[in-house]
């Protein structure tokens, strides 16, 4: 296996694009129901099948990228399809027949109709009522979603730095070799060469998945001629042995899939790392008509809230960042689900709270995308460990992913959901100020999220009662420093520190600074780099 180039430079602002579709990838998967790492396999199925080909440099180059992202799309018209597929997973009941011929794809579509169309407590007159009344719906739907999953997926690769001219590459997606797409916009060699490569090699990696390598082979092979172009899959039935092989690496898939990736290495640069997170977040807010906007906006006031709290530069920029890329584990969960008016089911509820999990578990191979993450997937957590899914306490959340909680929640709030109306900035503020004051998320952050957010700045009770002022020092005193060295740091008299000093320890109950440090860690009150070190070299 080649060695892998470094996934981002040092100054983190020049990112591999791969390490973005790749991740994305993995989100597609997990909002498909494939198996975690099912897209990387097939793409290095396809990396291979490039070479076998022969493929020019930058047909091999979009084939690969194409394969990473062919179900970006897979959001699109999401919620639509709950309403008429009650039944079943409609990757497993319809993918299967996807490519095959057309008695098969009939055959398929009527046995996949039968598990997908009724709800699952259906029978009798009720199942053969439910498929009727849904297989009309389903007929109109079909074209309108196919040619969302071509613009949308056009759209995501312009934002996710792709090469030039890649994108539209996507306007055929549907199509097949045979020219019986059911949008039928081109046929054989119109279709791209990178394109028709992406496709084989997807449908390699699902065949063998549902029934393992001779399955795969036998199918992909009849398909050969009428789905696919007959060369690529003599070629694959030539050569599948080491097209199975390539698509089984034997260490880790992520490193494998990064090291496949054609050179000279394509990178997303400055602003176009942004873009292209901004891409992923109206990925994951496609899901429902609800979530529209959701991801942007929380970062949008996160930004702002962080600016007011005063965070430097980078952390203003990581805030967003994270922000941006926070929901994108909904996808696991059916957009049934976050669009259910009713209460949730045991089984529902443990689906939404593991939805950060997921998130957590997408982006954790890239070392860019992993560091946003650990604050992103924090934005159902509460101080007093009663959020989800890590149970994280005051001592183990950072200020940055408190302020996301916070921004997330009071956001939330404003936006309409299936179980109520959308809610007044006010009534908002007024629900994660209570939240503050019961120590379930962070004063000082949601001080800073509420004026965000246009109202005017709350009270909020500190712990203990403790004011900003005492809480400030409370930290800097912890660090060790001196009462003179506050004091300077301040602009105030030593006098005015020491009276800021004695009123906290009143309030906390304690007499050391060394209980007085334990207060602070136990409360969240400082973390490691939370406050600025004064210089130690200052004479007390």
């Amino acid at each position: 296996m080649r060695p892998v180039t470094p996934a981002t430079t040092p100054d983190r602002e020049k990112v591999r694009a791969a390490e973005i579709v790749a991740s994305l990838c993995l989100a597609t998967d997990i909002g498909m129901g494939f198996p975690l790492e099912h897209g990387l396999h097939a793409t290095l199925m396809a990396a291979r099948l490039a070479e076998l080909l022969d493929l020019e440099h930058e047909t091999a180059r979009h084939a690969y990228y194409a394969c990473l992202l062919v179900y970006v799309g897979c959001t699109t018209d999401a919620y639509e399809g709950t309403q008429i597929f009650a039944g079943g997973n409609v990757t497993e009941n319809f993918i299967p027949y996807l490519f095959g011929s057309r008695g098969e794809r009939v055959r398929g579509a009527l046995r996949g109709a039968l598990r997908a169309f009724p709800p699952p407590d259906a029978t009798g007159v009720q199942r053969v009522y439910e498929t009727a009344k849904r297989v009309p719906k389903a007929l109109t739907k079909s074209r309108g979603h196919q040619q969302s999953l071509c613009e949308v997926a056009e759209l995501m690769s312009d934002r996710l730095g792709m090469p030039e001219g890649f994108a539209r590459m996507f306007y055929f997606f549907t199509d097949r070799w045979d020219g019986q797409g059911l949008l039928r916009r081109a046929s054989a060699d119109e279709i791209p060469m990178a394109l028709r490569t992406a496709m084989v090699a997807r449908d390699i990696a699902y065949q063998r998945l549902i029934g393992g390598d001779e399955h795969a082979l036998k199918t992909v092979v009849k398909r050969g001629g009428h789905a696919f172009d007959p060369v690529i899959v003599e070629t694959f039935a030539r050569n599948a042995d080491e097209v199975f092989e390539a698509g089984r690496p034997e260490e880790s898939a992520w490193e494998a899939a990064l090291a496949a990736e054609p050179t000279p290495h394509l990178f997303v640069e400055d602003d176009g790392v942004d873009r292209a997170l901004a891409a992923i977040a109206d990925f994951s807010d496609l899901l429902t008509p609800s979530l529209i906007g959701h991801s942007s906006g929380v970062a949008d006031l996160a930004e702002q809230a962080a600016r007011i709290a005063g965070f430097g530069d980078d952390d203003v920029s990581s805030v967003r960042r994270a922000a941006l890329i926070h929901d994108v584990g909904r996808v696991a969960v059916s957009a049934a689900v976050w669009e259910k008016a009713e209460p949730l089911t045991t089984d529902e509820l443990e689906q939404v709270r593991l939805h950060p999990y997921h998130a957590e578990r997408v982006f954790a191979r890239s070392p860019f995308l992993a560091e946003l993450a650990d604050l992103a997937c924090s934005h159902h957590e509460h101080l007093d460990g009663s959020g989800y899914h890590r149970g994280l306490t005051a001592q183990t959340m950072n200020h940055r992913s408190r302020l996301i909680a916070a921004a997330d929640t009071l956001h939330a709030l404003t936006e309409p959901r299936a179980y109520r109306d959308a809610l007044t900035a006010k009534e908002a503020a007024e629900i994660v100020v209570d939240m503050a004051n019961s120590g379930l998320l962070d004063p000082m952050m949601v001080r800073a999220v509420v004026e965000a957010s246009g109202e005017p700045t709350p009270e909020v009770v500190y712990p203990a009662g403790l004011t900003d002022r005492e809480i400030a020092v409370l930290g800097l005193l912890a660090r060790g420093l001196q009462t003179k060295q506050i004091a300077r740091h301040f602009n105030v008299s030593p006098k005015t520190i020491d009276t800021h000093i004695q009123s906290a320890y009143r309030k906390i109950g304690v007499s050391t600074r060394a209980a007085a440090t334990l207060f602070a860690m136990e409360h969240g009150i400082i973390r490691s780099g939370e406050f600025p070190i004064v210089n130690r070299n200052v004479a007390s």
